[in-house]
């Protein structure tokens, strides 16, 4: 990966971590945004010595002002990895308005917009690896999981139509379908699950880093399932 320059949104949670960690690995500098302060402080000390290659810029992914500011500059992303979602679970006739709109905002709001002005970005340097996080749930949507699935589906289309649209240049975009991922809050949301079978995100960062490299410049518009050992 060498000296790359590497945004990852998300990079502080669960997943993310293991992403910023393969991406350090790697040799990248990265920019990783934050809510707040906390949050900074936070991936601060998650990442210890590393810290010196990591930007940390204040940024509101569903403000596209907010996102505009992260993408411009004189150094576009070369690989710009969208890890920032959200989860809800729950039958339709009983989920709200306010759900609904907090799921669309959290998955398909931000991912149009990293999109949007993440592309536009790359053009300007002619190269560029987008990944985004989808879900199982997109391709095989299940009770309780309806505005969720929707949500990643959208995700899915928008990046879909984000490789079609980039098709001939140096730029790929890609998806990622994870079904549970093993991390600390799903293990304690889910109480007595048996985790053994969930996706590993240490092999989960390995896809998206493969995504991300010279060798995966030949995908494009993959949806690439990621559902563990079940």
């Amino acid at each position: 990966m060498g000296e790359r320059h590497v945004l990852i949104t998300g990079g502080g949670g669960g997943l993310g971590l293991h992403v910023t960690h393969a991406f350090l690995s790697s040799g990248a500098r990265l920019t990783v945004p934050v809510r707040d302060d906390a949050d900074r402080e936070r991936l601060r000390e998650a990442l210890g010595e590393d810290i010196g290659r990591v930007k940390m810029p204040q940024a509101d992914l569903t403000d596209e002002a907010s996102v505009e500011t992260l993408l411009a500059g004189d150094s576009p992303p070369d690989a710009l990895v969208h890890l920032v979602g959200g989860f809800a679970m729950g039958p339709l006739d009983e989920a709200t308005l306010a759900t609904y709109e907090q799921q669309m905002d959290l998955n398909v709001r931000t991912t149009f917009l990293l999109l949007k002005h993440g592309i536009a970005a790359m053009r300007t340097v002619g190269h560029g690896r987008i990944v985004t996080v989808a879900s199982k749930a997109a391709l095989e949507p299940m009770a309780g999981m309806g505005l969720y699935g929707a949500a990643k589906a959208a995700v899915l289309a928008l990046t879909q139509a984000a490789a079609c649209e980039t098709k001939g240049t140096g730029i790929t975009a890609n998806t990622v379908l994870p079904s549970i991922i093993d991390t600390p809050a799903n293990r304690a949301a889910m109480g007595d699950a048996d985790a053994h079978t969930w996706v590993q995100p240490e092999r989960l960062a390995a896809t998206i880093l493969f995504l991300c490299s010279d060798a995966g410049g030949d995908l494009r518009g993959s949806a690439v399932r990621t559902y563990g050992s079940a």
